[in-house]
């Protein structure tokens, strides 16, 4: 009799287990014994990670969390790592990166010479008259200036003697500058005579020559014939090359710890592609993304968005990027006073102030946020007045988070008007850094001191900050841009720009993660380890809250999980 009941006890036990098991009471994936930063004010430290589906299904210490584990259940011991919510790139041009890491890329690139000797390889496999792409290049970061120069830029004739047949076009780092030789400018059909158009500059000597460099909207001649030879190739061609883009950057972001990405404007072509990948189970980083302003059919086909969460949360296209400026290592962020080193030019409004209201206007109607580029403290101005205007039309819209993408350099009176109207400051912490050789030379001490990159005054102003790289203008590195938000200290020669606008790391980590999601509206899904938040996490081998500042660039990505899934690991 005792057997008996001894057995029908066990049964039960086993049936209840079941039963616990098939409840979801076990998580699919436990974390352990990790130094875990949550972002999360109400559990702001932690041990272990519970992941059930693509979701975080508690947060605690070992004890709590091993409770959770079931005969499936996938274990990683952490061993003492430093985990954070993944990375969140706050502004970059997916598609973008992975081209520039298809084609040349310069970023690395030391002096013209570099990079002449790089094209004059790539010619030596080009096909006739293939066009030569690359990316990177900055005269102001280079060891040494060329021989022949108008402003720092080199003439074209060492890069047309080595490619006579096949046509070079090279954009600057910032996107807001081209080279092109010969070919390229003869198939573009520029001479002497040929105007500068609205917003852009064909640099000449001063015989009047063009020597090859194409500032902001000039560089859409050479775009426009380099656009007629894709023409010639085929749609499945292209479309491979795009896809292959597309892997490319996935695959670097991943490597990087980032499992969010904010696109800053893509074509309406290119979102029906991310649409395809997203319903398909196809996109490993999860894409935020803003719509091109350029494209003749925009108010129409705005009305068509905003699409959220799209593949489970894969995709979502909420907003409408805009472009007020150009960027200053190029002289084409616009500016109140003239530049210190150019001092017949302001700079550059890139698109007409009227394009950008109607713009704003289909963002206010549709509820779309509505995000523009703004470097210089003119351009930052006129965006703070766009936005007010509309804001002003119906005062019932409230909390619409409209963006400016840099906002590098601010009059100081402005920067209040960031918290008064509730927008926010889309910056790339590396930019700083990575600009600051020749910040002053354009902007003067005073200017640069107290209105460049000043994110001490905005966050103590309320404002709140985005970060990011603006890749492939940078490194996607978050951890490159997060040593910079965090000692404003150039890696290379230890070069400091005024450090007393820094970010502290708890602020920087904020705006890597939590800050990003907010500026997207999507602090309930990610941003934090909190539980019901999707299961983004990275583990990296350094305490990014803790460690001393040289040893924050030694720190690597040992894990990238996007809901709940090994994306990258460093053993692998």
């Amino acid at each position: 009799m005792i057997k008996k009941q001894n057995f029908i006890l066990i049964a039960l036990l086993f049936f209840f287990a079941c039963q616990q098991e098939e409840s979801g009471d076990f998580a699919d994936l436990i974390l352990i014994n990790g130094n875990i930063y949550t972002v999360d004010e109400s559990q702001p430290r932690a041990e272990a990670i519970a992941v059930k589906g693509d979701r975080i299904f508690k947060v605690g210490n070992n004890e709590e969390i091993e409770a959770l584990r079931g005969d499936s259940t996938k274990v990683i011991d952490l061993e003492g790592k430093f985990v954070m919510p993944g990375f969140i790139e706050g502004h970059g041009h997916f598609s973008g990166l992975g081209s520039s890491l298809l084609n040349l890329n310069f970023l690395k690139s030391k002096n013209w010479d570099e990079i002449v000797a790089a094209v004059e390889e790539r010619v030596k496999t080009a096909k006739p008259g293939e066009w030569i792409i690359g990316r990177g290049w900055h005269q102001e970061k280079w060891d040494e200036s060329p021989g022949r120069n108008v402003l720092g830029y080199p003439y074209h004739d060492e890069l047309s003697a080595i490619s006579p047949d096949n046509p070079v076009f090279l954009n600057h780092a910032s996107g807001h500058a081209a080279f092109g030789n010969a070919k390229a400018m003869e198939l573009a059909g520029i001479t002497a005579e040929t105007p500068d158009p609205f917003g852009g500059e064909i640099i000449k000597d001063s015989r009047g020559i063009p020597i090859g460099v194409f500032e902001e909207t000039a560089e859409n001649l050479l775009e426009e014939a380099y656009q007629e030879y894709r023409a010639t190739l085929s749609e499945e061609d292209k479309l491979e090359e795009w896809y292959k883009m597309i892997e490319y950057a996935e695959t670097e972001c991943l490597s990087k710890g980032i499992t969010s990405f904010q696109d800053a404007g893509a074509s309406f072509a290119e979102i029906d592609r991310y649409e395809g990948l997203a319903e398909s189970g196809d996109l490993d980083v999860r894409l935020w993304v803003m719509i091109s302003g350029r494209q003749d059919d925009l108010a129409e086909k705005a009305a068509a968005f905003p699409k959220i969460g799209l593949g489970n949360e894969a995709l979502t296209i909420r907003a409408i990027k805009g472009y007020m400026d150009g960027a200053l290592g190029a002289r084409g962020a616009w500016l109140l006073a003239p530049y210190e080193d150019k001092p017949d030019s302001y700079g550059k409004n890139t698109t007409p102030i009227e394009d950008l209201v109607d713009w704003g206007k289909v963002a206010f109607d549709n509820g779309l946020q509505y995000c523009v580029h703004g470097i210089g403290d003119r351009g930052n101005r006129e965006i703070l007045n766009i936005f007010e205007e509309q804001f002003k039309q119906d005062p019932s819209k409230t909390g619409l988070r409209w963006r400016i993408e840099h906002a590098q350099h601010l009059d100081t009176s402005d920067i209040p008007r960031f918290r008064d109207l509730g927008v926010i400051a889309s910056m790339q912490g590396v930019h700083c850094t990575s600009d600051a050789p020749y910040v002053v030379a354009r902007l003067g001490f005073a200017r640069a001191r107290y209105g460049a990159y000043p994110w001490r005054s905005l966050l103590d102003n309320g404002v709140v900050i985005a970060n990011g790289t603006d890749a492939p203008v940078e490194d996607v590195s978050a951890i490159e841009s997060f040593y910079a938000s965090v000692t404003r200290k150039r890696a290379d020669n230890g070069m400091e720009f005024f450090t007393e606008q820094k970010m502290t790391r708890a602020e920087a980590v904020y705006s890597y993660t939590l800050g990003n999601a907010y500026a997207g509206f999507e602090e309930e899904i990610k941003g934090s380890l909190t539980e019901g938040k999707l299961a983004d996490i990275v583990v990296l081998s350094k305490d990014l809250v803790n460690c001393m500042d040289d040893e924050i660039l030694d720190t690597k990505i040992q894990m990238t999980i996007v809901g709940g899934e090994l994306k990258y690991s460093a053993e692998n």
